[in-house]
């Protein structure tokens, strides 16, 4: 019985990875939400290991935040580079984690593909990106910044092509660009220290 029920839930599991990674069907269109449910975010695949596409821009993720200070009045902080704190954590690291290299930068990724121009989310994904940016930024500040208690956030990134190289008579702006996205007011779900109590 016992390897019936596996055998049962190997096929099913096979099945919808096949079917997440296949040309659009008449069974992924009728049952795609069901197949996305089930694959992201645990079962993604990235095939960049066998078609790699090499970053073409550097891409820096900072975070500021409004704050109530101990007098009963706001500020602001200034902006934080989040990407260059992951890539100090990981600059002569022989080994370091898939959450340093990782985390900030596949977060960003998430979210820029699940918002349009006007950072409105694009189904259900949209806003669980969200709340995943949220989360990440708030667990790099904490729940103080600068002596007061953080109240809102602000994300933006930074975006600067890379230059060709020498030899290439490719013209490229190398001129950075910012998304800067909405002020986003934190909750007790977005704290890492409030959630685990």
């Amino acid at each position: 019985m016992g390897i019936a029920v596996a055998a049962v839930a190997a096929a099913i599991h096979l099945s919808t990875a096949f079917l997440a990674v296949s040309p659009p069907n008449t069974l992924t269109k009728r049952h795609g939400a069901a197949i996305d449910d089930y694959i992201y975010p645990e079962f993604e695949r990235v095939w960049k290991l066998f078609a790699p596409n090499p970053l073409q821009q550097n891409i820096a993720v900072q975070a500021r935040a409004e704050i109530r200070t101990r007098e009963g009045g706001t500020a602001t902080t200034g902006w934080r580079d989040l990407s260059a704190q992951d890539g100090a954590a990981i600059r002569h690291n022989p080994l370091p984690s898939h959450t340093q290299q990782n985390e900030l930068r596949r977060a960003w990724e998430f979210y820029v593909g699940s918002h349009d121009a006007q950072e409105r989310p694009q189904g259900m994904r949209g806003s669980l990106s969200e709340q995943y940016i949220r989360r990440i930024v708030m667990l790099r500040f904490g729940r103080e910044e600068d002596g007061g208690i953080v109240e809102r956030i602000q994300v933006r990134s930074a975006t600067t092509p890379v230059a060709p190289p020498s030899w290439s008579d490719e013209k490229i702006d190398t001129k950075t660009v910012h998304r800067t996205l909405p002020w986003w007011t934190v909750t007790t779900h977005d704290i890492p220290e409030a959630m685990s109590r």
